[in-house]
């Protein structure tokens, strides 16, 4: 006869080591070591600094046709200063060099980036992770450049662009003046170790899966955004939770205590199937914390993409068959949560 302690400890041993081969199929590594590919970020910075000591009109062609559309875009959206068409945007280009706070960022933005070969490294791994899954992908050039604290990625016409200026660090000196845009809670994720993740996410929701103009409901919302942060499990499989979903190690801690609260809140307010997005917006955007949730404003921000996340996980463990491409396809948000079982304990 079968101890009866003995028996629940063997089925207890059981599904601790499922739940570790779950972890681990998530974030499973496959060898890209066979994938031709290095991405070398393009220091536009530099080259569009060189116009200070360089004839402007012959190093304005140089860049027109190193850069491409990056160069149209960069002065007509980011300087906002008419169009590459008309040189009166020299005039412009004059001001900002003379500006001491051009020259106090661009100082600050050299001592933080010598070099990119951190960058350089990771990116390149990341590019060939897409590639293992998505081979006949078209991945874009990386430019690094100024936005002049407007915006930390561009994306375009064959390219995606890093603004150096928001990966400063989050001690730089520059944020604090900068709150009403980009308060602490969105600057402490102001870092070169950022850089990476938010070139991956931005190429995933901005190219490769753009959300369904269809998506209405918050469960559709929240199946989208889950299926964007378990793609970068995939890609980045080194990166951990708190920089891909841009929390705290105290949010993220947060979350998992209280995850049956977070659904049961979800499910006693019936806001699965809400489609009024004010209703719903506060629980995808970034915050300090969400309104309404735990205590002395403890809870993390985005409950819905970090639900949604684990609602993919769980369903992509369940469904050990399902390759990435297929999971990313996958338009019927109801199968995904039905199939995951989710369930938090």
């Amino acid at each position: 006869m079968i101890n009866p302690r003995l028996k629940a400890k063997q089925i207890y041993l059981i599904f601790s080591i499922a739940l570790i081969f779950a972890s681990c199929g998530r974030n499973k590594k496959v060898d890209v070591s066979n994938i031709n590919m290095e991405v070398k970020v393009e220091r536009f910075d530099r080259d569009f600094d060189a116009m200070r000591t360089k004839p402007m009109t012959a190093q304005a062609i140089y860049l027109q046709q190193k850069y491409g559309a990056f160069y149209l875009d960069f002065i007509s959206r980011i300087l906002v200063a008419g169009t590459t068409a008309d040189t009166a945007y020299f005039k412009t280009l004059h001001e900002v060099f003379n500006g001491k706070a051009y020259i106090d960022l661009k100082h600050d933005v050299d001592a933080a980036y010598p070099n990119m070969d951190a960058q350089n490294a990771s990116l390149t791994q990341a590019f060939k992770y897409i590639k293992y899954y998505y081979p006949q992908k078209r991945l874009p050039k990386v430019y690094a450049y100024f936005s002049g604290f407007q915006a930390q990625t561009s994306i375009g016409d064959g390219y995606f662009a890093v603004g150096l200026d928001l990966f400063l660090g989050a001690d730089s000196r520059f944020y604090p003046a900068l709150t009403n845009a980009f308060p602490h809670y969105m600057s402490r994720h102001f870092t070169p170790e950022n850089i990476a993740p938010r070139v991956v996410e931005g190429i995933a929701r901005e190219d490769m899966f753009p959300e369904d103009d269809n998506n209405k409901s918050m469960l559709e919302k929240m199946v989208y955004n889950g299926k964007i942060m378990y793609f970068m499990d995939r890609i980045l499989p080194e990166v951990g939770d708190t920089t891909k979903i841009g929390y705290t190690a105290a949010q993220l801690k947060w979350c998992e205590d209280f995850k049956v609260k977070i659904w049961g809140y979800f499910l006693d307010e019936n806001l699965l199937y809400e489609t009024d997005y004010p209703k719903i917006q506060k629980y995808f955007t970034e915050a300090p914390f969400t309104p309404g949730l735990g205590e002395k404003n403890e809870s993390a921000p985005k409950l819905a993409v970090w639900t949604g996340w684990q609602i993919v996980r769980e369903y992509m463990d369940k469904h050990p068959e399902v390759t990435l491409p297929q999971l990313m396809a996958e338009k019927d948000a109801q199968k995904i949560l039905n199939q995951s079982k989710y369930r938090p304990k």
